[in-house]
Order: structure tokens, then sequence, then C-alpha cells
């Protein structure tokens, strides 16, 4: 299986699009808040607590002949109480072990303070800074940071996640008003394909969009056009045609008995011209207008199966009890009466209705046990006017077939047809169960 690792959709390649151009913002955003305002406060804090350690030593230098300097310090700061000083054991003990160095505030407070120093950050309850300062590198300073929360969230954390959800709410905004027009383009098309011509589409969206939407409504309306003329010409076609097919069959009843035989085939003839202008009006008109129901294909296989039997053919039944799926009862069962009768007409006497379900779909499968399709005609079976085997004879319009195509792709359906291994024919009709949505 080839995997894409870009998405396909418009909506998916937009929001990827906006993923990654927040994605750069963040990185310009954090690296920017950390040169312009963490550091320089760093630098600040740095500087302050320098100059605060200078201050310590220099008034310490007149004691240091009397005590050590670890005294001097704690007697010094003994009213300070945002400074304490240890020795090494002392600083440990009090978890300068736990402290983590960092460089950069090591080399400012060097360069501050005029000699080797060292910086050190403690975390926990509350921050504390470590200073080995230069003047006395065995003592360490601990400052203690008041008002510095570590459980509070940091302002900078705070603002990258706002700007990363505006960003994302704005992103998913635009996207969807860019596709919206596009997902009801398609919809629309889906109608048109299965024969339906919705109400022109309001025009919205980009500029490209709307031009797109425009010639669509074009398109709709001109194939809305034809197909109204196509109709009323079938049907004055058909009106005219009966007319004087009516004559015709009327004048065969004042026939005399001795032309009986000459009536019965003049009669017959007249029944097959009404089925081919029928199946000429069912081709055009198809079943627009029927409404949708909630039904099982295996009530229309019943159906079809208990009028053939009254008719004296048997016909083996499989249903494996389908869901209810949307479906137009009246336009299926003429797909399922077509198929049978095309198996009775061309098979030897067997016809088999199956049924099941698959991966989403309902399908039911007509099969027969006649001489089957040279498989390079089985492309041509569902065209109109063509027969699928001439060796069968002519008999209908060659529309039955193709009648069923158009029903079951206004279902969004698939038909299949082949040739069985046993011999004969098998049509199998797929619907899927979001059928009619």
């Amino acid at each position: 299986m080839r995997w894409r690792l870009l998405p396909r959709s418009n909506f998916g390649q937009t929001v990827l699009l906006i993923g990654c151009l927040l994605l750069i913002n963040q990185l310009v955003s954090y690296v920017s808040v950390a040169v312009y305002v963490i550091k320089p406060s760093t630098q600040q804090i740095n500087q302050l607590l320098a100059r605060q350690v200078e201050l310590v030593f220099r008034d310490l230098q007149l004691d240091l002949d009397t005590l050590t300097p670890l005294d001097a310090i704690r007697e010094k700061l003994t009213e300070d109480q945002h400074m304490d000083a240890f020795s090494v054991p002392e600083a440990r003990a009090e978890g300068l072990n736990d402290a983590t160095y960092y460089r950069i505030l090591s080399d400012q407070m060097s360069e501050y303070l005029g000699g080797e120093a060292e910086v050190r950050i403690a975390g926990g309850e509350q921050y504390q800074i470590w200073i080995r300062p230069p003047q006395a590198p065995q003592i360490w300073l601990r400052v203690p940071l008041s008002g510095f929360d570590e459980s509070k969230v940091n302002p900078l954390t705070i603002y990258l996640m706002v700007i990363g959800a505006l960003s994302v709410l704005g992103g998913w905004w635009f996207a969807r008003l860019q596709s919206r027009p596009l997902r009801r383009l398609q919809r629309a098309a889906l109608q048109v394909s299965r024969g339906r011509f919705p109400k022109p589409l309001p025009l919205s969206g980009s500029a490209e969009v709307m031009e797109v939407t425009k010639a669509f409504n074009q398109m709709a309306r001109s194939m809305a056009e034809l197909e109204a003329d196509r109709n009323l010409l079938l049907a004055g076609v058909s009106h005219d045609l009966r007319t004087p097919l009516t004559r015709i069959r009327l004048s065969t009843e004042m026939m005399s008995q001795q032309d009986d035989f000459l009536k019965e085939g003049i009669e017959a003839d007249i029944d097959d011209m009404n089925a081919i202008i029928d199946q000429f009006i069912a081709f055009i008109r198809g079943h627009q207008d029927e409404e949708m129901q909630v039904m099982s294909v295996d009530e229309l296989l019943q159906d079809v199966a208990q009028q053939e039997e009254v008719r004296g053919q048997q016909i083996e039944l499989a249903l494996a009890d389908t869901p209810t799926i949307k479906l137009q009862p009246v336009a299926i069962k003429r797909v399922i009466t077509n198929l049978v009768e095309n198996g009775l007409r061309y098979g030897n006497g067997w016809l088999r209705l199956s049924s099941g379900v698959e991966r989403g779909w309902v399908w039911f499968k007509v099969e027969d046990n006649g001489e089957g399709i040279p498989l390079d005609r089985l492309d041509e079976l569902f065209q109109p006017f063509q027969q699928g085997d001439s060796a069968r004879g002519g008999a209908g319009s060659g529309l039955g077939l193709a009648i069923v195509r158009r029903i079951v792709d206004a279902h969004g359906g698939e038909i299949h047809v082949a040739n069985r291994p046993q011999g004969g024919l098998e049509a199998k009709i797929r619907l899927p169960l979001d059928s009619g949505e």
C-alpha cells in the first residue's frame, strides 16, 4: 500500500500549511522572547546580584583581620534576610549538589566581579541562586528569589499557548470557509450524476471557487433543460405512436375468424411495440420523483420471486437477512424484475436470487444457467440498444439493462456482471448502507 505523506483534500492541505506556519511562528516567537526579553532580564538580575556581592565584600575589608571571611560575612548578613553564607560542606548539606550549573550566568558573574565565579540555580518550592564569589572561593552565597513561584505558569508559556490556540482556531475557521463551497459543489455534482438537478448553488468562497460554481450552475441548468426537452419529445412520440397502435388493435377486432392466426400475430406485435415504448419512457424518465424509503432488499427479492412463482417459474432463494437501507422500492424492484426476466429468457429454467452484506455494502445477486456472455461483450451489456449476445435473439429494445444501470447509479451503487464457472451469467448489485443520502 502506498502511503501519502501530504493530505489530498483542500481542507487538509490548508490545515497543514497553517500548522507549519504556526510552528515557524512559535519558534520565531520563542527565540525573539528569549533574546530580547528573557536574556536582558537575566543579565539585569545577574548584575544586581553581582553589585550586592561587591558591596558585601567591600564593607568587610576592615573586619577580615579579626574574623574569618565566613564569620565576617555572616555577621554582616545578620540583618539581611535575602542572602546567606555557607562553607562548602554546609552548602552541600543545604542542597548545593541539587542545583544546576549555568555557564552563561557564571561567565557574566565572573565578568561583573572581576574573577572566576560560579552560579548555580536550585528549584523546588522556591528558586535559590548559589554564588561562589572570586573574593572567597571557599564560601557559597545563597540568594532566594522571593516572588518567583515555580508553580505559576510562565508568561512565555501563556503567550505561546494563546497565540497557538488563536492560530489554530483562525486556521480552522479559514479552512472551513474555503472547503464549505467545495463540499457543496461536490454534493451537487454527485446529485447531477445520479439524474437529479439541484437548485443553483450560492456563489461564495474565493474568486476561483465562485467561477467554478457559476460554471457548474450553468451546466446543471443546461442539462436540466435538455432533460426536459427530451422528456417532452418522448411524450409526444409515445402519444403519436400509441394512437395508431390503438387503431390497429381495433381493426384486428373486426377481422374474420379465418384470419385468427394473422390477428394473433398483429396483437403480439402491438404488445411488443407497447412494451418497447414503455421501456423508452422508463429509460428517459427514470424514478427521480419516487420517495426514498427505509426497507430491506430481501423484501423486494421475495416479492419478485412470489410473482414469478404465480406465473409458474421456480426461483431459488438464498437470502441473508440484510439490514434496511434507504432506497426507492419501485425502482429497485424494477432492477430485480429486469434481471430476473433477462435470466429467465436466456437461461435454461434455473434461477437463483441471493443477498448479503460486505464492508458497508448490501448486495443481491441474480444467477442463471444459460450460455453466458462472451468476455469481449460484457462491457457492452449496459449500453442502450445493445444486446448482450446476438446468438440469444434480438427480443426487446436493448434498454432493460441500461435502465438497471441508471437506477443503480442513482442510488450510488455498483453493478458487476460475470460468467459463472458452472455456466450461465450472474449479475451482482451492490448498494451502500447510506444509499440515497
